[in-house]
Parts: C-alpha cells; structure tokens; sequence
C-alpha cells in the first residue's frame, strides 16, 4: 500500500493481496479475510502464535477471527478446481491487513481504487450460522484537561482524573438506558459503550493535568450514527463542564455503519445453508452478530455480501481477543466444504 497514505493511517507497512482465478464468462465470488489482529494479552496457557493443536484444537490469536478463513476459502478454491469441471465465473481471494483499524486501507481502498468489484462476497464468519446484518461501531479518544500540580499542593492544580472519572461516570450510565432499546435482528441485542483504555498523569506525587480515554459504542442497524455521535458528545461536555477548570478534546477515530441485509444475497444464503444442514447436519440459521465488520464496505458498493467460515456457535466460545483463543479444526474442515459446495453451486 502507498507509504504515505499507511503512516497517515497510523500504520508503519500494509499489504493486501488479491488472487484472481479465472474460469470463463459468468459472476465473480470474492471470498474475503483479515490477517491483522489485536495484541495477545495476558493468561495464555498456549503460546499466542504457536499455532498448537491441542484436542482437536487450534489455539492462537486470530485462529478463530479470522486468520484459518484464509485456509477455509484457499482450500475451498483448490478443491473446486480438482474437480475439473467447467465453471462459469470467476472467484477472487482477498486478504486484507486492517480490519481492526476499519478496514479503509483493506477492502476500502481496493474499492475505492476499483481493483476490484465482485458480484457477491463471503466473509470470513462463523460456521453455525449465516450472518447478514452487524452492529455498527464508533470509536472516539476523549483527551480531559486539567492543571498539573504538586500532590502537596493540590488546589493549586485541576485534577484531570477527577474530571475523567465523571466523563466516565456519565458514559457508564448510558448503558443502563441502551439496555432499554432492543434491536429487531435477530443475534443482536442492544446498543452498548466500553471504554477500553486510560492514560494519564506523569507520577504518583502528581496532580494529573491530563488523562486520554478511549471509547467503544456498539451501534444496533436501528440507530442513526449522526445522532449517536451527537449525543455522546453532549454526555461528555456536559459531565467535563460540571467539573470547574475542566476542558475536554474529543476526536473520532472510526465510524463504522452497521450492516443490513442487501437485496441480492439469497442466492449465497440458500446454498450455504443447504449444503451447511448437510455437512453439519442441523439447520444453520440466519443471524446478525454484535461484532462490525469489512463487509459494510462491500455493501455499501452494492455488492451482495454473508458472513461464515470456520468457528463456533459464538464469540464467546472461541475466545476471540481473550486468553486461549482457539478454533475446533473440525469445525473448519466441515466449514471449508460448506463454501467449496456453495461456490460450485455457484459457478455451474
């Protein structure tokens, strides 16, 4: 990706690859997966990049979300291909290195610079159901301002922490009112906000003048993003200025729109479910899930876009972004000739 638009992006390198397979006149299926993942954290018991198989499982980050959809649409491919049939289409892989960060230098860019413009689109999903709708998500960084003093001296100083612990208050009290709004897509439940990191202060003996919080707010397909934003900004000014010598900086850093299902995904829908109640034996249900994803991106060019690959009923189970995440290696055997009956079904 180009050097410069990276190290705006906040990067320091980018790749994204596209393998074209072309087998004659007809539609092209994009199978798509992100390689990027978040830091492993703290508990493991299992090496994070060890890849070990342990029970019929593979343990490590991004084994479930979604580094082994790389395997799941690869293989799916190569086993199309041995059959030797005459196909009609084309399918094109692509694995994109952003998806944490929004995916605008992923699937976004190839997009926007029309590399690209499939028909249809499978993402990288879970095995037991057939997601068509996601959450949408705003992330912003809240920068409180106070005045540093000597922790012997306090009133000659403003506490940032004090103001953040409000700003943190009023934030953790919409979450008692987002319980209060349901969403109608099924596997999607009610909007939510998490503040997942805090920075601040200079040392122990010193009023802090600044801390730097980072906010989270899941958004439901029902909500209108312009007046989530909005209000959560008015819920911090308002606690920041209840605080005397106060001031806040508050700073977008991704808006990421829900996803609802898009006219022209049926026929992805049926033969994976068809050949999912087949291999899996049990029906596999449409759903939408909590998480946001790339897709959006694709919909939002009016390419009919599902989730599924390999992993389990939930997020949950597979430990995405905890401890021990890990994949059922059946579950991804079973999911691989999901998608390689759903592509042939496709493409004859």
């Amino acid at each position: 990706m180009p050097a410069q638009e990276v190290k705006d992006y906040g990067l320091e390198s980018l790749t994204n690859l596209i393998v074209r397979r072309h087998y004659g006149a007809g539609k092209t299926i994009a199978l798509n997966a992100h390689g990027d993942v978040v830091p492993p954290g703290e508990g493991w018991t299992h090496g994070p990049y060890s890849g070990e198989v342990v029970d019929g499982k593979l343990y490590g980050r991004a084994s479930a979300v979604s580094k082994s959809d790389f395997s799941t649409f690869t293989f799916a491919t190569r086993a199309i291909e041995s059959l030797k049939s005459q196909l009609k289409g084309n399918v094109e892989l692509h694995f994109t290195y952003d998806e944490e960060f929004g995916g605008e230098l992923g699937p976004g860019f190839l997009l926007r610079h029309k590399l690209t413009k499939p028909d249809l689109l499978i993402a990288a999903g879970f095995s037991y159901q057939v997601v068509t709708a996601h959450n949408g998500c705003l992330q912003m960084e809240v920068t409180v301002h106070g005045k540093m003093a000597h922790a012997a001296i306090p009133d000659t100083g403003v506490d940032a922490l004090q103001g953040a612990v409000a700003v943190l208050n009023a934030l953790y009290h919409q979450n008692t009112l987002y319980k209060q709004v349901t969403s109608k897509v099924a596997g999607i439940t009610h909007p939510y906000l998490n503040v997942g990191r805090i920075d601040g202060g200079t040392n122990t003996n010193v009023v802090p003048g600044k801390v730097v919080l980072r906010l989270d707010r899941r958004m439901i397909p029902e909500e209108n993003p312009v007046e989530v934003e909005a209000t959560i900004r008015k819920v911090i000014a308002d606690a920041a200025a209840a605080c005397p010598g106060i001031t806040v900086e508050i700073k977008r850093l991704l808006l990421a729109k829900s996803l609802s299902p898009l006219a022209g995904n049926q026929p992805l829908v049926d033969a994976i479910q068809r050949h999912g109640r087949v291999v899996f034996g049990e029906e596999i249900p449409t759903s939408g899930t909590p998480l946001y994803t790339d897709v959006r991106l694709y919909c939002a060019e009016g390419i009919p876009a599902v989730i599924y690959g390999a992993g389990p009923r939930t997020v949950f189970e597979s430990n995405a972004k905890r401890a021990d995440e890990h994949l059922v290696l059946e579950d991804l055997r079973r999911a691989t000739k999901v998608v390689a009956r759903t592509l042939f079904d496709l493409l004859t």
